[in-house]
């Protein structure tokens, strides 16, 4: 998974659960990150319209959006990610005049290709909102095994 969309789906859902204007440093504090990784992340859901800023001592990031009508896959658009993507690949990519080692790559490709747009696929029918909905029923399922 994206360390990117990790750290925004976390930061609007706290930025949502708080109900206030939070700092880089808060925000950080609490997805267990440093500032400067949430101001990259900022930055980019900025742009596409789900928070705003404001500058200054009392600045920082609110919410714009509503959880419900925001899907992970338009999370994933505003910092333009992707899931499934090979780090390295087999064969040359060039006519070695060996089917494997020439072709093996562009095969990888469209398989990962596939398997990204499945993933996105999957990402539009979930909400920030389903995932708050996950966080209270872990929350739920906790206090619940805590008093045993």
């Amino acid at each position: 998974m994206n360390g990117l969309f990790c750290v925004a789906v976390h930061a609007l859902i706290y930025l949502d659960k708080r109900g206030c204007m939070l700092s880089s440093e808060e925000l950080a504090a609490n997805i267990c990150t440093n500032p400067a990784r949430v101001r990259k992340v900022m930055a980019r859901l900025k742009k596409a319209g789900l928070v705003a800023t404001k500058t200054g001592n009392d600045g920082g990031y609110h919410l714009l959006c509503d959880p419900g009508e925001v899907t992970l896959d338009q999370v994933a658009d505003a910092l333009d990610v992707r899931f499934v993507e090979p780090a390295w690949h087999s064969g040359s990519g060039v006519d070695c005049g060996c089917l494997v080692a020439s072709g093996m790559a562009g095969v990888m490709d469209g398989l990962f290709d596939d398997l990204d747009r499945r993933c996105r696929e999957r990402l539009t029918q979930l909400t920030l909102s389903d995932l708050e909905k996950q966080l209270e029923q872990a929350a739920e399922g906790k206090e619940m095994t805590h008093g045993l």
